[in-house]
């Protein structure tokens, strides 16, 4: 099942579940790695990169199941200081995990990160906090050494900061440092995104001492250890988002159950309302609705509460539908565009001018093969076939299995007139 082919022009209607999130998840697989007792984290979606993580933790020397949307780990006895490749290099997240296995193991080599390719992602942040923890830190053509000579994170002060804002991972890998370091360590710019808070829940669940200051900053107390815990990861607010928008361009009527309002951030939810679309919550989830005909609009991504990057690329797919010019800048990462091509091919007309696109509706899209090189990019590919006339094949799925579990069934569900295809 390498492609999909896609019959567009179906309303969406009914009612499906939202998954677990994704990003939230991965981030949790590392956290497991700080506690030597049982973890199970329930709600887990069942993607590539869940499966990745699994393996990736198994082969560290920690027992790890996947089965029935739960993960269950126990990282118990001496942990390998050695990330493979192989594994390391197949997900975002694999500093976290470093850091993990540092605060662990003492040591740790782990691989440069994975995942998405639209743009270079350093771990300078990353690399800065482990330093200032007390690690001796080297780089070996595509992989990194550290070392804390101590055998245990030192007490430290960070700022988190980057030219696009605060980094999520960096911060996460920050607390993993400081839950166990001996005294008080103090975050300042630090990303507040739901990825970072859920780490935080989880990690008090656990016996951290983490407090989140009125001022943005982050103080933790170390603890000498952390103890069992279970945890349900929350609602994929981008998959969320997605259907939201794919409800949208068909014209159809959804609600999403296991979503609320409150999943959304809300710079999204008031760029959905300045378009046309109307969300609101239901018992049980989140009803979704086209008000009237799309119109234009000018947003930029920003970190949380401010427009998910990783839904821009469905947001300017959805775009092409409006009435007027759209101004979409990406501001989180230097630039986020490699949708741009593949809309193109469905005949969108869309400007590129550095980290800024320039939209312009409504076209008539028609159906084209068209490949996906991310998942956010695929999916944004996926958008527009389900409004274009015609028959369209979509490349590069392997992208869409790591961060949907279901989502072209869902589609299909919902009315999609969807299938896989080896052809």
């Amino acid at each position: 099942m390498n492609h999909l082919l896609v019959s567009g022009g179906q309303p969406l209607h009914g009612r499906c579940l939202v998954q677990g999130s994704k990003n939230i998840a991965l981030h949790l697989y590392a956290a497991s790695l700080l506690i030597p007792d049982v973890v199970e984290l329930s709600n887990a979606p069942d993607i590539i990169d869940t499966h990745v993580c699994a393996e990736l933790l198994r082969s560290l020397g920690a027992d790890a199941d996947y089965a029935d949307q739960t993960l269950r780990t126990k990282a118990a006895g001496k942990i390998s200081s050695v990330i493979p490749a192989g594994l390391g290099g197949r997900i975002r997240p694999t500093a976290c995990f470093g850091a993990a296995v540092l605060v662990r193991a003492g040591q740790v080599a782990f691989p440069l990160p994975g995942g998405d390719a639209f743009c270079d992602r350093p771990i300078d942040r990353h690399l800065a906090v482990m330093a200032s923890a007390g690690a001796d830190i080297t780089l070996h053509s595509g992989r990194v050494e550290a070392t804390l000579p101590a055998g245990r994170p030192e007490a430290f002060s960070a700022s988190l900061n980057t030219a696009f804002g605060p980094s999520l991972g960096a911060t996460v890998t920050a607390l993993f440092l400081a839950v166990t370091a001996s005294g008080t360590s103090v975050l300042t710019d630090a990303s507040i995104e739901p990825e970072v808070m859920h780490t935080i829940h989880f990690l008090n669940r656990a016996g951290a001492d983490i407090t989140v200051q009125p001022d943005g900053r982050i103080e933790i107390q170390g603890v000498d250890g952390l103890r069992s815990s279970n945890y349900m990861v929350p609602v994929d607010r981008l998959e969320a988002g997605t259907l939201v928008m794919a409800t949208a361009a068909t014209s159809g009527r959804t609600t999403l159950e296991g979503a609320r309002l409150a999943d959304f951030p809300s710079a999204f939810h008031d760029a959905v309302n300045a378009v046309g679309i109307e969300i609101s919550d239901v018992p049980g989830g989140v009803a979704v609705a086209r008000r009237h005909d799309l119109r234009a609009i000018d947003f930029a991504t920003a970190p949380h509460p401010g427009f998910p990057t990783d839904l821009q690329p469905q947001m300017t797919a959805l775009l092409t539908l409006a009435d007027g010019q759209s101004t979409v800048t990406e501001a989180v990462y230097p630039k986020r565009a490699t949708h741009v091509a593949g809309l193109r091919e469905f005949g969108a007309d869309i400007s590129e001018n550095g980290n800024t696109l320039r939209v312009r509706g409504p076209r008539t899209l028609t159906g084209t093969h068209a490949t996906g090189v991310d998942i956010r990019c695929v999916t944004a590919l996926l958008l527009a076939a389900l409004t274009a006339t015609g028959t369209s094949r979509i490349s590069g799925i392997f992208h869409l299995n790591r961060g949907y579990s279901s989502l072209v069934p869902k589609l299909a569900n919902l009315g999609a007139d969807i299938s896989f295809s080896d052809l």
